[in-house]
C-alpha cells in the first residue's frame, strides 16, 4: 500500500512538472473575454485558429460590468419581480406608507397584464444596458493584446493571426537566443 502511495506520489510530481514546463516554443493560452453580444464571433475566431494553430489553447468567457453596474442590475431584477407580485396581486404599497396612489399605479391595477408587461421590459432594457460592456477583449499568455473598449472596434481575422504570428515569432526567437547563453 505504501508503495502504491508512493508510486501515486511521484506520477503527480511529475505530471505537475511537465505541466509546468509545457511546451515553451509556442503559445500557452489565449484568453478572450467578451460581451454577452460577441459570442458568435468568439466561436468564429476560435474555429478559424484552432485551424491554424492546432496546440492553442483558448478559453473565452464573459466580461462582466464594474461592480456597481452589476449590484444595480441585480436590486433592479428583484424589484422587478416584487413590483409586478404586487401589481398582480392588488395590494397598494403607498397605503401602507400613508401616501395617496399615484395616477400611474390605478391605471396599473385597471389593466394589470399591459402593467406588468411594460414594467418586465422596461426593467429587462434597463438592465440589459447595466450590464453591456460592448468589450472584446484579447491576452496571450496573460498579456493584453487586443481591447476592443480601447480600440474602438473588433480586430479583423488578419490583424488577430498578424498578433499571434508576431507572438510565436518572438517566442522562438527568445528561445533560441537562451539556448545560446546557456
Amino acid at each position: 500500500m505504501a508503495c502504491l502511495r508512493f508510486s501515486l506520489l511521484v506520477l503527480g510530481i511529475f505530471s505537475l512538472c511537465c505541466a509546468a514546463s509545457g511546451d515553451s516554443g509556442g503559445v500557452k493560452k489565449m484568453k478572450l473575454q467578451f460581451a454577452t453580444g460577441y459570442k458568435r464571433v468568439f466561436e468564429e475566431y476560435t474555429q478559424a485558429l484552432y485551424q491554424r494553430y492546432p496546440d492553442i489553447r483558448i478559453e473565452g468567457e464573459n466580461y462582466l460590468p464594474v461592480p456597481l453596474y452589476r449590484h444595480v442590475a441585480s436590486f433592479l431584477s428583484v424589484f422587478k419581480l416584487l413590483l409586478i407580485g404586487l401589481i398582480i396581486i392588488g395590494r397598494d404599497p403607498f397605503a401602507l406608507v400613508g401616501m395617496q396612489a399615484p395616477g400611474v399605479w390605478e391605471w396599473g391595477q385597471g389593466n394589470k397584464i399591459y402593467a406588468c408587461m411594460m414594467v418586465f421590459f422596461l426593467s429587462n432594457m434597463i438592465e440589459n444596458q447595466l450590464m453591456s460592456t460592448g468589450a472584446f477583449e484579447i491576452t496571450l499568455n496573460d498579456v493584453p493584446v487586443w481591447s476592443k473598449l480601447e480600440s474602438g472596434h473588433l480586430p479583423s481575422m488578419q490583424q488577430l493571426v498578424q498578433i499571434l504570428d508576431n507572438e510565436m515569432k518572438m517566442n522562438v526567437h527568445m528561445n533560441t537566443g537562451s539556448h545560446h547563453i546557456s
